[in-house]
């Protein structure tokens, strides 16, 4: 099974290439005149462009957080924003003052990234967060993923648009148990990060300030001795792994070093020393656009928000929206709350669109090239692993399809045959596989989806089967079945 993992997602290099800058242009050259007004129009684009390629700016990389449900992902989120001076003393003096209130003083740092009512009502993540810090080094997008199990959806959401998982544990007696245990959502997000194709996971052994741990040593190894084995299982490498005692709520690792007298047995770097110190993510920005659509919204038109895979985008270029095959121009993007001439492969983005209405729009949409649209299909072959379902699965079996953004109903249609992982033998037309087989299978889905195959674009080829709540399967697309072309034109 780990070898069937390494093998779909451990070694596909990660997508898209650091962007150049946001254009300010510091020659120091006075403003055109108004009799200059139209040639300076004419050339901002040209100017623009020069000016990105004179001052880059830093690398952007996505990280999402995932774990248990209250492991402390979004204090340690929101704990980041306040070391990186990205939300002022006031703000955080008046979550301290209204989280007292509610008496839930040790909820107010997660209030910086649980924005909503219900969030801070309730101390549970639902939406995936969203929030930028930087260091010297890089620029990093934030993703708080939601940890119950109700939100899993949202929790592959936002890991499908990260570079790096950040998996947060707790060192509390009983409360790493419990999300460790087969159940807790510790597992399953460990094993759907990296069916999404995050390459990297840190994990941060959280609360080793809490009085059932006090920084003991022993506590921080039997965590880790008991998570690695599962990790290396799922796919990652160990050389792909690192685990680092922090508290979120004190911010000890995080920024600084922990205090060799508080904790003389780790003399490793801090989260953002480390974060500093990965090797740049090779991205390229010369294939065509892909841009998964997350979500959408109405503000002075329509503005839809993804990652973007593959290529770059411009102010002012034409896209195809599929799978309904809509032209539409891009008249605004926006890195974080900044608008950009242009935005490179492996950003999250905002781009406002001329052509198409919000109600025309749904997340799993792709944003394309014209001249090479996405694959559009119903039916396709993949090859799956069954992780986790009680009864056999024959030939009509439903579940739930994720793949990229998408979220659409399937039904295994044929079982093509079983493959013996060990030898990689295929046994023709099986009448039933279960838990722990891999298998070529035969799926159709409710409705037309935007698709690729493994091979082509891992990014739009990768996918997992839900059922029940339960995550049941992962596989990889092998084939299209019934497809239009990805060289038609648009309409």
């Amino acid at each position: 099974l780990s070898q069937w993992f390494f093998d779909v997602c451990g070694s596909v290099a990660l997508p898209a290439e650091a962007a150049a800058s946001d254009i300010k242009d510091k020659s120091g050259k006075a403003s055109p005149t108004p009799g200059e007004a139209l040639e300076a129009a004419a050339t901002a684009e040209s100017q623009s462009a020069l000016a990105a390629a004179a001052f880059p700016e830093l690398e952007n990389v996505n990280i999402v957080f995932i774990g248990h449900v209250d492991a402390g992902k979004s204090t340690i989120g929101g704990q980041l924003l306040k070391l990186t001076g990205m939300v002022d003393k006031r703000t955080l003096e008046k979550y301290e003052r209204e989280a007292k209130e509610k008496n839930r003083e040790s909820w107010y740092l997660s209030w910086a990234l649980d924005t909503n009512t219900e969030e801070r009502e309730k101390g549970k993540t639902v939406e995936v967060g969203r929030a930028m810090f930087t260091t010297a080094c890089k620029r990093f997008t934030i993703l708080d993923a939601p940890g119950h199990r109700s939100f899993v959806p949202n929790m592959i959401n936002g890991a499908a648009q990260a570079d790096i998982a950040i998996l947060v544990i707790s060192a509390r007696r009983g409360e790493f148990e419990t999300g460790f245990e087969r159940g807790g959502q510790t597992r399953e997000h460990a094993m759907l990060a990296k069916t999404a194709g995050v390459k990297h996971l840190i994990v941060l052994v959280n609360k080793m300030d809490d009085p059932t741990v006090e920084w003991k040593g022993e506590r921080y190894e039997e965590c880790k001795n008991k998570l690695l084995p599962y990790l290396k299982q799922v796919g990652f490498r160990k050389t792909d792994i690192t685990f680092m005692p922090v508290s979120g709520l004190l911010g000890a690792g995080l920024k600084d070093r922990v205090d060799p007298k508080r904790c003389p047995w780790y003399s490793g770097p801090a989260f953002l020393e480390y974060l500093d110190s990965l090797p740049s993510i090779f991205r390229s920005s010369s294939g065509p656009v892909r841009i998964p659509i997350v979500d959408r919204y109405k503000d002075m038109g329509t503005i839809i928000m993804g990652k973007l895979e593959s290529g770059a985008v411009s102010k002012g270029q034409s896209l195809v929206l599929m799978p309904n095959r809509s032209t539409v121009d891009a008249i605004a993007v926006f890195v974080e709350e900044n608008e950009r001439p242009t935005a490179q492969c492996g950003e999250n983005i905002r781009i406002k669109l001329k052509g198409v209405e919000e109600e025309d729009v749904s997340p799993g949409f792709v944003l394309c090239s014209p001249g090479l649209l996405c694959h559009t299909t119903r039916v396709f072959d993949a090859q799956v692993v069954v992780m986790e379902y009680k009864s056999i699965i024959c030939a009509g079996y439903g579940a739930v399809l994720h793949v990229h953004t998408a979220v659409e109903d399937v039904k295994i249609t044929n079982l093509i045959c079983t493959i013996d992982r060990k030898t990689g033998q295929k046994k023709p037309r099986p009448r039933f596989i279960k838990q722990d087989m891999s298998a070529i299978v035969r799926l159709e889905t409710s409705g037309i989806i935007c698709l690729e195959t493994f091979k082509e674009f891992p990014q739009l080829g990768r996918f997992t089967l839900r059922d029940e709540g339960k995550t049941v399967a992962v596989g990889k697309v092998l084939k299209l079945v019934s497809c239009e072309p990805s060289s038609a034109g648009a309409n």
